[in-house]
């Protein structure tokens, strides 16, 4: 058969689509364009409103292939786990549903479809994490994500995800270097650790935090050049962890670390297990003991009950910390949460306003961020060339994939896509930085 995929939604989901296509190239075609496709599969996402409705709109999308060449249209992922019944209901184009436990199924489900069945198979989150997958990474050659965990046992008021996802469970470290070594292996260069809280890793499995001891291991491995964490949780980042990210070289300076909000009242409806004070302890001991290190975060504006004031302290705070990075979102209502029932329900139009009201603070402090950088150096990794403006383009330390800012860059010679270079800065934006390559 020749299989499409389309993956939406986060890093984590991603990987989920990586295994199920490296189980599917083992026996069928993989195919780039789903117009070519017979079997099309949907990995969705559901964590919030407009994610849930571009996977419902890219589901009858696809299913208007349905008319030609497709003859399956499969739904995977988050939102087949969280409505699973309601879509083989109301949504007849599609021809099977598959949970977030379940993808590693995929191969027998295609067949089961193949007979004129509708399977429809979730409720497998809490269970044990498959290994030893076959695994077709979507990513660029030389980028990979490495999921460590899966679930989540945080359970804040405002998220689905353990009821989407299930506990928090930590794949053994041995497991998880066997795949990174094989990554290396296959060329990849840039490996970004993710999991839905990466602090937490294997304290249900080894009894302690344990990401330092995985974070060791990952740095022995040859051809790896970059080892890139995302979602810290401020409560769980441990002293253990900020030693070997300041002793290791292969690890980026860079910790991506969702705060949400900095107005106590606020962190406590959303059930968050720290205060205002301990994140800005752990920020002040991250520039501490790594003063280079770019720190992103992700906030909410207008969660149910936030009043002037407490935007007030948000606005303050970004001022005040200049984070590197910061994204803010507007408090989604997301049923079947705690938070969704909670009173003091903000109008759309507030949550939108505070939210780009930090955003263009945000663009001030990053502008003068990068004009610190003018004169420097900086290792870029370089992921193509941009016809319009004649220059290479890449990311340094500071910048994750699809996430954050480029940094483009003038060569005399060709520059391998893939490769490292060294590139001396010399102007920029409020996000990107330009320079030419120079000599280390």
């Amino acid at each position: 058969m020749k299989i499409g995929m389309i993956s939406l939604g986060c890093p984590k989901n991603l990987t989920d689509s990586e295994t199920m296509l490296g189980i599917l190239s083992e026996g069928h075609e993989i195919v780039s364009d789903v117009s070519e496709a017979e079997v099309i599969i949907v990995n969705t996402c559901g964590f919030i409103d407009s994610a849930k409705q571009e996977s419902i709109d890219t589901i009858l999308e696809m299913a208007e292939y349905k008319k030609s060449t497709c003859k399956k249209l499969i739904m995977t992922g988050c939102l087949a786990e969280r409505y699973n019944e309601e879509i083989m209901q109301e949504l007849p184009e599609v021809d099977a549903v598959v949970g977030t436990g379940d993808y590693h199924k995929i191969a027998e489900i295609i067949d089961e479809c193949m007979t004129g069945e509708k399977p429809c198979i979730f409720g497998h989150q809490n269970d044990e994490i498959p290994e030893g997958l076959a695994r077709m990474t979507a990513t660029p050659s030389y980028t990979a994500y490495l999921k460590i965990a899966d679930g989540c046992d945080n359970n804040c008021t405002y998220c689905a995800i353990p009821q989407i996802r299930g506990k928090y469970r930590s794949r053994k470290i041995e497991d998880i270097v066997a795949e990174a070594t094989e990554l290396a292996e296959n060329g990849v260069k840039e490996l970004i650790v993710i999991a839905q809280d990466t602090t937490r890793y294997g304290k249900d499995i080894y009894g302690r935090y344990s990401l330092d001891r995985l974070l060791g291991e990952l740095c022995k491995i040859d051809g790896i050049h970059w080892i890139r964490l995302h979602y810290f949780y401020p409560e769980a980042v441990t002293e253990d962890v900020l030693d070997i990210m300041s002793r290791e070289e292969k690890i980026c300076k860079y910790i991506d670390m969702p705060i949400q909000h900095i107005n106590d009242d606020i962190l406590r409806r959303m059930a968050r297990r720290t205060d205002s004070l301990d994140i800005k302890k752990k920020i002040d001991r991250i520039r501490e003991k790594m003063p280079d290190c770019v720190i992103r975060t992700s906030l909410i504006s207008g969660f149910p009950g936030e009043d002037e004031r407490a935007h007030e302290q948000l606005y303050n705070f970004v001022k005040q910390y200049k984070l590197d990075r910061v994204g803010v979102f507007p408090y989604s209502q997301e049923e079947g949460t705690v938070a969704a029932n909670y009173p003091a329900q903000l109008p759309d139009e507030i949550k939108q306003k505070r939210a780009d009201d930090i955003m263009k603070l945000q663009q001030v402090i990053s502008y003068d961020k990068n004009r610190k950088r003018l004169g420097t150096v900086m290792e870029v990794l370089c992921e193509g060339y941009d016809e319009e403006c004649y220059m290479y383009y890449g990311r340094s330390y500071a910048d994750s994939i699809d996430v954050d800012s480029k940094v483009y860059f003038a060569s005399e010679d060709e520059v391998e896509i893939g490769s490292f270079v060294w590139v001396e800065i010399l102007d920029c934006d409020e996000y990107d930085l330009t320079g030419k390559e120079v000599s280390k």
